[in-house]
């Protein structure tokens, strides 16, 4: 039986980094659906992502719940399950682009209240404040050149690094992929590892098994 083929030398390290976010509150806010849907349409982009991908993140400490602040306000304050049940169905992983994340939301909040006009004027039992965050990236001390370093890497960085490259990134690369996968492709050529490891549900993990679950794709290469 003939041994695996020996892995390439990646032309370029990975460079891990991590980030912080710095919360500023917004204009808008919302006490009624209505107002929330106006204010969804006019917000800053940075509020669409603080309350989906970033919330997804402070959620993933926690395995019930909703996983983005829309669907969440409009459960606890709102007391609109059905609604709750479509924002929070909301994938974001299959949106590269802030404006058309808003535009599903946007989509979702005006149909629910086209078939029910009584929920335009019942208020909130507490009002949605718009916040958004100011990203700055930093660097780590983990630069690795191998897969065996990669690997050592993904076990020691914090969350917030995880949740950069494997979150975040899709709005920067604008494609359904992460940086590790596109590290493990175009470094090492490594296509199959960079698939399994999109397809992991970042629903049903916190971001610490979403680490784990990484860690044991990539070191199924070297095994």
């Amino acid at each position: 039986m003939a041994s695996a083929a020996p892995l390439r030398k990646p032309t370029k390290p990975f460079y891990f980094n991590t980030s912080e976010h710095l919360l500023r509150i917004e204009r808008q806010r919302a006490a009624t659906l209505p107002e929330l849907l106006h204010a969804l349409q006019v917000c800053h982009d940075d509020s669409i992502f603080q309350h989906t991908f970033r919330t997804l993140q402070e959620h993933h400490f926690i395995r019930q719940g909703f996983s983005n602040d829309f669907a969440h306000w409009s459960l606890s304050a709102c007391h609109e399950p059905v609604l709750a049940e479509q924002l929070a169905s909301v994938d974001v992983r299959e949106f590269t682009s802030i404006n058309e994340l808003r535009g599903r939301m946007v989509e979702i909040v005006e149909d629910f209240l086209e078939g029910r006009p009584r929920a335009d004027s019942r208020p909130a039992h507490e009002p949605f404040y718009f916040c958004a965050t100011d990203l700055v990236v930093l660097p780590t001390s983990f630069v690795p050149d191998s897969l065996p370093d990669f690997i050592e890497g993904l076990r020691q960085v914090s969350i917030h690094s995880i949740h950069h490259h494997f979150i975040e990134a899709r709005l920067r690369l604008k494609r359904m992929s992460n940086d590790f996968s596109q590290w493990l492709e175009e470094e090492l050529g490594l296509t199959e590892t960079a698939q399994a490891i999109e397809r992991i549900d970042i629903y049903t993990n916190t971001m610490e098994g979403v680490r784990q679950q990484i860690i044991r794709i990539v070191q199924r290469v070297l095994n």
